[in-house]
C-alpha cells in the first residue's frame, strides 16, 4: 500500500489512506461494543506473546485492571454524523493504529519519504479511534454504497518499540472524560516521561493492593464508581498521600528497583498491620470511621511521622509499632460513626483529615 514516512527526530511513523472496508478488515476491537438496535461486537483476543495489546486488553476490560466500555452513545452520534454529513469530511481527524511488527518500507523511485509500505501479519491495535472505527462499523452494515467512498486517514506506529503504543495510550486518554485518575496511576511504570518518585509511589500501592500480607489488599478501589465490591480508599487519594510520604525522603538519584518497593510497601504494610491490631473489632467495621478515606489517609501521614522519629531496627519495628499504638485502641469510640463529624468538625476533607491527624499523631506523643 502506498504510504507517507514521517520522520520526527529518530523516530518514524506512517501516513496511510484506508478504504473503509480495508480498515475495518485489518483492526481489531479490544472493547465490546453496541448500537441501538444492532447486536454487540465482540473484542478481539491479544494474540499470543503479543505484549502491549495484552497490556491494553487488560487496561479495558478487567475488573482487576480498568473496565472502560466503549459509549453507546458516542458511537449513536458518530454514526448519526456520518449519515448527515454531506459537504464536508465524516473522518477529518487521523485514526493513530499500532503494529507490533517492524514494518518494510520501500521508497518509490526518488521519493525518500512516499512509496510502499508492507501490511503487518497480524491486525493493527487502535490507539485512538475506537469510537469512530465501531460508528464506522455500523454505518457500513446500514449505508454499504456510501461507507465505500469514505477513506479514513490513519497514522501507523510499529514495533520498534514495545512500549510505545502502551505510552501513546496514557497521553492520548489521559483526561478525565477518558480514564478515571486512579486508572492512571496503575500505567506510571510503563509511561517513560513520569516521574521516578511518582512510579515508586505507583508500585508501592500496587502492592498494597495485591500483596497477600497487606493489611489493605483488594480494598483499594481502582474501578471509580464502577467497583462492584466493598472498598474502603479510591486509588488516587490513596496515592496523593503515599506519593507525599515517597518525595519526603526521595534522593533524585535513587533507582525505582524491587528494593527500593520492597523498603517503603514494608514500613507502610508493617504500619497499618500494627494500627489493625490497635483498632481491634472497629478495623473494616462500617460503623466505624477507622478505615473510612479521611482516617486512611490521616493513618499515613502518622506512618511517616513515626517513620522519620524511628531509630530502631526493621527486624523489630512491627511490634515497636504496635506497642505504641496501642493507646489508639482507648479513644474507639470517637471514631464511632454516630457523632463522628461533630468530633471532626471541619469545612471540608482536608481540613477533617488534617484533624484526625494531629489527633492521632498527639495520642502517639509525636
Amino acid at each position: 500500500m502506498i504510504a507517507t514516512q514521517i520522520r520526527q527526530k529518530d523516530a518514524s511513523f506512517y501516513f496511510v489512506s484506508y478504504p473503509c472496508e480495508d480498515i475495518l478488515r485489518r483492526v481489531r476491537f479490544i472493547s465490546r461494543f453496541y448500537a441501538e438496535g444492532e447486536k454487540s461486537i465482540s473484542p478481539d483476543e491479544a494474540g499470543k506473546g503479543d505484549e502491549v495489546a495484552s497490556f491494553i486488553q487488560r487496561i479495558e476490560r478487567s475488573d482487576a485492571a480498568f473496565q472502560r466500555t466503549m459509549s453507546q452513545a458516542k458511537i449513536k452520534a458518530i454514526r448519526n454524523f456520518y449519515e448527515t454529513a454531506v459537504a464536508q469530511p465524516p473522518i477529518p481527524g487521523t485514526v493513530l493504529l499500532f503494529s507490533s511488527d517492524i514494518l518494510e518500507f520501500s521508497p518509490l523511485g526518488n521519493l525518500k519519504n512516499v512509496g510502499d509500505l508492507k501490511e503487518p501479519k497480524e491486525k493493527y491495535l487502535i490507539i485512538d479511534g475506537q469510537h469512530r472505527l465501531a460508528a464506522l462499523e455500523f454505518y457500513l452494515r446500514t449505508h454499504p454504497q456510501e461507507a465505500k467512498s469514505i477513506h479514513v486517514p490513519c497514522i501507523i506506529f510499529d514495533g520498534e518499540s514495545e512500549d510505545f503504543a502502551a505510552e501513546m495510550f496514557v497521553i492520548i486518554n489521559s483526561t478525565p472524560t477518558r480514564i478515571n485518575k486512579s486508572h492512571l496511576i496503575d500505567l506510571y511504570e510503563r509511561v517513560s516521561w513520569e516521574k521516578p518518585d511518582k512510579r515508586l509511589a505507583a508500585k508501592v500501592i500496587e502492592r498494597l493492593y495485591n500483596e497477600p500480607d497487606s493489611p489493605l489488599r483488594y480494598r483499594i478501589n481502582r474501578l471509580g464508581n464502577r467497583s462492584k465490591q466493598e472498598k474502603w480508599i479510591m486509588q488516587a487519594e490513596l496515592f496523593s498521600e503515599v506519593h507525599k510520604w515517597v518525595l519526603r525522603s526521595f534522593d533524585k538519584s535513587e533507582k525505582v528497583n524491587d528494593a527500593a518497593v520492597e523498603k517503603r510497601y514494608r514500613i507502610l504494610q508493617e504500619f497499618f498491620k500494627a494500627a489493625k491490631s490497635a483498632w481491634g473489632d472497629a478495623w473494616g467495621d462500617p460503623r466505624f470511621h477507622v478505615t473510612k478515606p479521611v482516617t486512611l489517609k490521616a493513618m499515613i501521614r502518622v506512618c511517616a511521622d513515626l517513620n522519620a522519629r524511628d531509630r530502631g531496627e526493621p527486624e523489630t519495628r512491627e511490634r515497636r509499632w504496635a506497642d505504641r499504638m496501642a493507646v489508639w485502641n482507648e479513644v474507639v469510640r470517637d471514631f464511632r460513626d454516630d457523632g463522628f463529624y461533630e468530633r471532626f468538625a471541619a469545612k471540608g476533607q482536608v481540613e477533617r483529615v488534617g484533624k484526625i491527624h494531629k489527633f492521632l499523631s498527639g495520642r502517639l506523643g509525636l
